[in-house]
């Protein structure tokens, strides 16, 4: 593959001419579809600090159109309840103090059914804005869409991790989901691909991506990449397995410094062994799912892993994690094809899957399945400003110990992710759908 400036045949924008009212209904129908299948006592626990229950995901959600739309755009708007200000801010600090975010599990006020009252009642005063929405206020409505969706993820992980305390089963009583969507599969060969880099142009572009973006995927710059292979699909459950039983977790020289006191400091004062959700019976695997407890399948993407086991086991496999700025070069290169197929969230497996074709002369699963964890800081592109007012609070400010995911993952919208997307999160997280794919240098 040639290198250079890279040069992609421009699209046309397929924002411009969305229906914001019609969507507005898409994406809220969403959130309650995927809330359906829990009962009041499931949508109220807050598993661990990180986590948010369903009904949160549900009113905070409410709460973002309620404040930075209907408020200053509706002028006869009076809010559902004064109190939800205080309860369902999640960190916007320009708009006041809020309720402690690893204490959100104990609010039992507003009950499921009023929560649910909150969104109609929300969405009764959005429908009538929306039939004369001021143009100033279409930016906001768009941010608001894509900052739900973010949440119909984080309501899927967030549940997993709830359900996973219950009895460890298959049984559809103890599942999110119904069925198992794996049947069975060929292994597929991990191969290698080259790119000979060079300078190219990161970010986002409306004409490649669409109209929307986030601000941390601005600006629009060039970025000189190296020589660099990048393995034909993501990591599996086989190959960590291999990892595992290599003694792994017991080899500190694999590990980051800050990793392996994450390693030796697990929960419960006990050293991991192994990856989040895992439990060994009788000398096999088995792995928590949103469809309940299954034995792991060797050809499934890796998922939930923390940065610094994505980390380890890429020095234990002889490579190393991409750079963010080699996996959009590679992603760039694919086009729209590398959407084909996709796994996101809209077809109802909640789990990764294995690669569908036996051979590609392409990277497989670059989006859907597993986020993948890159090597690179989550620091803001040279020239970054973040947007004015209490929206500027949505990203620019985390830009510290956080390392970059790309690519979307299997409890992801449809429609969600681009190239440009820059998921965040501190390297001990394991709780999302973030796996690995490899990179190598090449010499030039």
């Amino acid at each position: 593959m040639t290198g250079a400036v890279l040069h992609l045949p421009r699209r046309a924008r397929p924002d411009t001419a969305v229906d914001l009212a019609e969507r507005y209904r898409a994406v809220r129908a969403a959130t309650e579809r995927l809330a359906a299948p829990l009962g009041p006592e499931d949508q109220t626990v807050q598993s661990m600090p990180e986590a948010s229950p369903t009904k949160w995901h549900r009113a905070h959600t409410t709460w973002f159109f309620e404040t930075f739309v209907l408020a200053p755009f509706a002028p006869d708007y009076r809010p559902f309840d004064p109190a939800f200000a205080y309860l369902f801010n999640s960190y916007y600090e320009a708009l006041g103090p809020r309720h402690a975010r690893p204490a959100r599990g104990l609010v039992t006020r507003p009950t499921v059914a009023g929560v649910t009252r909150y969104r109609a009642h929300v969405d009764r005063a959005m429908e009538a804005l929306l039939q004369h929405l001021p143009v100033a206020a279409e930016a906001t409505v768009r941010l608001g869409l894509h900052h739900e969706q973010q949440h119909q993820e984080l309501l899927l992980t967030d549940i997993k991790h709830v359900l996973s305390f219950s009895a460890p089963s298959a049984t559809e009583s103890m599942a999110y989901a119904r069925r198992w969507p794996i049947g069975a599969v060929q292994a597929q060969p991990l191969r290698w691909f080259a790119y000979e880099g060079g300078l190219f142009e990161l970010g986002h572009d409306a004409a490649l991506d669409g109209l929307f973006c986030f601000d941390n995927e601005t600006p629009r710059h060039r970025e000189y990449t190296a020589p660099f292979e990048l393995a034909s699909r993501p990591a599996n459950h086989g190959e960590f397995l291999a990892f595992v039983e290599d003694g792994g977790y017991r080899r500190p020289e694999l590990w980051l410094s800050m990793g392996w006191s994450w390693v030796n400091e697990g929960p419960h004062g006990q050293p991991r062994q192994a990856p989040l959700y895992w439990q060994q019976r009788d000398g096999h695997w088995f792995t928590h799912t949103l469809q309940g407890t299954v034995a792991i399948d060797p050809h499934t993407p890796m998922c939930h892993l923390s940065y610094f086991e994505a980390d380890a086991y890429a020095r234990w496999a002889g490579a190393r994690l991409p750079t963010e700025g080699e996996w959009e070069f590679a992603a760039r290169r694919l086009g729209p094809r590398a959407m084909q197929h996709a796994n996101f969230a809209d077809r109802g497996a909640f789990h990764p899957l294995p690669p569908i074709a036996a051979a590609s002369e392409v990277p497989l699963q670059m989006y859907g399945d597993v986020w993948e964890w890159m090597q690179s800081n989550y620091n803001p592109y040279p020239g970054y400003r973040p947007l004015p007012g209490a929206v500027g609070e949505y990203n620019g400010k985390f830009m510290c110990n956080q390392f970059v995911l790309r690519g979307g993952s299997c409890a992801t919208p449809v429609g969600h992710v681009r190239a440009s997307y820059r998921n965040f999160f501190p390297p001990e997280a394991q709780w999302q759908f973030s796996g690995l794919r490899l990179a190598r240098n090449l010499a030039a």
